[in-house]
């Protein structure tokens, strides 16, 4: 595959950034200038409503503004594509509105100069006719809506953005939460050079990975290269768990603040397939509390995530 180097400064071993938010000011106004009120090296954004099926096409001169912007400060932006999308589910107008938008994502996040789309892998929703799990079905499924989309990303060239595939917690029929989940999904993607893997932290310890153990972060890439090859790692979701290991919850933490702690963290990034691999916080932002500084909590899950780095 064609496993490119990760796009980070050269003194940056992982740029450190977070999930920023546009509304108000759009990409630039408000969420760059979020991202440097809280010290982030790198952004993650939405281009749609994230729990709806809209797909706003934008403003081209904001987009562009953003692109330069992130280029001329050396901020490697992804796009995180809406909740709502699931390939394995059993409604043929799900599937298509679910084509629609991850489309309308990789076009968008090409246009912004986003490196990457992450996507969540989905689940087998309804039942197969013999009563069982659709699971099969539902890959099939995935292969058959997933694959033209990578064709349409081909055609955009080399700076075609990676479409990121995010394991989940592993709620209900979830299609991929373990890591050796993601060997059926690259299988079924005829391991695309342009597909990678977020991993989210919070995920993988609510499907049983036990990060927070000695050696449990670094079992888990393990398991994450031998499913989908060296090189595939593209961005990770750094995220703490309000719930114990194994229980497929996804309620993040702050870091250090919930049951996966900081020393995890620093051992995920002495792993090499870690090497240069941006980290974006999902983090609570303490919204609901009176005494709330915007981006106080933010700001100190990224210095202590940057504190980590080998």
């Amino acid at each position: 595959m064609n496993a490119a180097a990760q796009p980070t400064s050269p003194d940056l071993r992982n740029p450190v950034g977070a999930h920023v938010p546009v509304a108000g000011r759009g990409l630039v106004g408000t969420g760059l200038a979020y991202a440097r009120r809280v010290g982030a090296e790198a952004v993650q954004v939405f281009v749609a409503n994230p729990r709806g099926w809209a797909t706003p096409e934008g403003d081209p001169a904001r987009d562009a503004e953003f692109r330069e912007a992130c280029a001329a400060e050396g901020i490697p932006a992804y796009v995180h594509a809406p909740y709502l999308i699931n390939f394995g589910s059993d409604s043929d107008a799900t599937r298509e509105r679910s084509a629609e938008s991850l489309r309308h994502s990789l076009l968008r996040a090409h246009r912004i100069g986003a490196l990457g789309v992450v996507v969540h892998t989905g689940s087998a929703v309804g039942r197969a006719p013999d009563g069982g799990s659709r699971y099969a079905a539902a890959m099939a499924q995935v292969r058959e809506d997933v694959r033209p989309l990578l064709d349409e990303l081909d055609a955009l060239g080399d700076g075609a953005p990676w479409l990121l595939l995010e394991p989940t917690a592993g709620q209900g029929s979830s299609l991929c939460s373990r890591m050796e989940d993601l060997a059926a999904y690259a299988d079924a993607l005829d391991h695309h050079p342009r597909v990678g893997v977020c991993l989210d932290t919070c995920h993988a310890f609510a499907a049983g990975h036990d990060l927070a153990e000695p050696g449990g972060a670094t079992a888990a890439l393990d398991l994450l290269t031998a499913a989908v090859g060296p090189g595939r790692l593209r961005l990770i979701h750094a995220n703490d768990s309000m719930d114990v290991v194994g229980a497929r919850k996804d309620r993040h933490a702050n870091i250090g603040a919930g049951h996966i702690g900081a020393a995890a963290f620093a051992e995920l990034l002495t792993h090499p397939e870690a090497a240069g691999v941006p980290l974006i916080i999902e983090t609570p932002d303490g919204r609901h509390d009176p005494h709330r500084v915007e981006g106080a909590r933010h700001a100190a899950d990224i210095t202590l995530l940057k504190s980590l780095r080998p």
